[in-house]
């Protein structure tokens, strides 16, 4: 077999076909169900796979602005209701109608009461869009009273749409290349107050801000990234900073930090925005291309360098059955050899180091314990 060029420009240029961009494959799995499935309000967003907060989306047909900090408190900062994001993520199935979720009782859900009954909002269907067990995106669509109610078949096609859209999305968001324009590598910075009130952006926060991939119907609206990980920072009883790993419009990646502290005798939400170290997208990066976890698995260990006979004896398994694995993530990578593997699939990705202990597949560091 031939060597490959791997650099994603000359291969684009070579081909005459640009990948999509993450939000144009979004607009497309949600423009396709909504010809089957019509609703009145809509959105569609990208999700940490690891946090399943907010790294982007599209919201010119959702719901109100005044509507979303509350929104985001109930999914983020609560994290109550029967399909609230998370539990969602638990499920097997990718579709959920929140009628049917709650039994036909809707007014026993604080979501409908807080969010969709405002809105003039009957019921919500919601698509989590899941490949490999992991989380990506999230497409909700809603229909209002005098619109007919969402049925059977509505949400069989919902169903029907996760698992390609997820495959494509993943797809958009890690394995397109980056931009070559100099940038600032410094933090940003942003507090806000208890209630979720923004008192400070610093000048490359604002910077890193504008370059996420969200589009509103109001321009000038708050980044709902942002406000999904302030949200969730606020309900936090731990001192431990909540994160979320954001595409940025340029290709990079931006890693959203925020943590509540004491300041001046006042508490206050405080958000640090900072390039993601590379590191912290291995695991990402591998996900991308559908590996198997045993896949995963020996792939890390094949980088750094460990023989197949090696890891063999590690898992205990035969180091035929090693090679057998390797001759799988070759061809869903696309490259020949243990070498290309090592030296140009990563160069694609900003250049990540693997940790040892292995990454886990929502990208945190494995416990060595």
């Amino acid at each position: 077999m031939a060597s490959r060029d791997l650099n994603n420009r000359s291969y684009q240029a070579r081909s005459g076909r640009a990948d999509p961009e993450p939000l144009d494959v979004l607009k497309s799995a949600a423009t396709s169900l909504l010809r089957r499935v019509p609703a009145d309000v809509w959105c569609a967003v990208m999700l940490d796979p690891a946090t399943l907060l907010d790294t982007g989306g599209l919201h010119e047909q959702g719901f109100r602005a005044e509507s979303m900090p509350r929104l985001f408190e109930i999914e983020h900062g609560e994290q109550i209701g029967v399909d609230n994001i998370r539990a969602l993520a638990r499920r097997r199935a990718a579709s959920s109608l929140l009628s049917v979720s709650t039994g036909g009782d809707l007014a026993q859900s604080v979501y409908y009461r807080d969010i969709l009954a405002p809105e003039g909002l009957a019921d919500e269907l919601r698509v989590t869009l899941k490949a490999d067990g992991c989380t990506w995106g999230l497409l909700v669509l809603c229909r209002a009273r005098e619109s007919a109610p969402f049925s059977a078949k509505d949400l069989a096609a919902a169903e029907a749409a996760s698992a390609p859209a997820a495959a494509e999305l993943r797809r958009a968001l890690l394995l397109k290349g980056i931009d070559d324009v100099e940038v600032p590598d410094a933090p940003g910075l942003v507090t806000a107050r208890p209630d979720g009130r923004i008192t400070y952006v610093s000048r490359i926060a604002d910077y890193w801000l504008a370059q996420v991939s969200e589009r509103h119907r109001n321009p000038g609206t708050t980044t709902h990234t942002l406000t999904a990980v302030l949200s969730h920072a606020r309900r936090r009883t731990s001192a431990d900073p909540v994160s979320a790993r954001v595409r940025l419009n340029s290709g990079r990646w931006l890693t959203i930090s925020a943590w509540t502290e004491a300041l001046g005798g006042e508490e206050t939400v405080i958000a640090s925005l900072t390039p993601s170290l590379p590191a912290a997208l291995t695991a990402l990066v591998l996900n991308g291309y559908g590996l198997t976890p045993r896949e995963r698995q020996i792939a890390q260990l094949v980088i750094l360098g460990r023989g197949y006979a090696e890891i063999g004896d590690s898992l205990g398994i035969r180091e035929q059955t090693v090679n057998d694995h390797m001759r799988k993530v070759f061809a869903k990578t696309g490259v020949d050899n243990r070498i290309e593997l090592c030296t140009n699939l990563f160069t694609r990705h900003h250049l990540p180091v693997l940790a040892d202990p292995p990454l886990s597949t929502d990208g945190r560091l494995m416990s060595s314990g």
